[in-house]
């Protein structure tokens, strides 16, 4: 996992009876949770309603996990935005930009 000021990268095994759905309530609850705890200056911290999930081939683990670790090199490049419209164009997905920013 490593991220930037305004999103995050998570590289992870599920178990296939999970949905995405799931893990990501139970990664954005517990995660919430132990910074509300932790930083009582945070307690307006809330995570965005959305996200996007990207299935990952077990040949190409290594390569996601350098790009993910790479993220603060990464992003002085490219904003997150850039990088998103980027991702989803090149796998042939046209989005209606005015949901994705929610």
């Amino acid at each position: 996992m490593n991220g930037v000021e305004d999103h995050l990268h998570l590289l992870a095994a599920m178990k296939g009876t999970m949905s995405i759905a799931e893990a990501v309530g139970k990664i954005k609850g517990s995660s919430s949770k132990w910074i509300h705890e932790t930083f009582p200056d945070r307690q307006r911290f809330a995570w965005q309603r959305g996200y996007a999930a990207f299935s990952v081939s077990e040949s190409q683990i290594a390569r996601v996990a350098g790009y993910i670790e790479r993220q603060k090199i990464h992003h002085a490049k490219f904003s997150f935005r850039d990088e998103f419209l980027r991702l989803l164009q090149t796998h042939g997905i046209s989005p209606d930009e005015k949901y994705l920013w929610t």
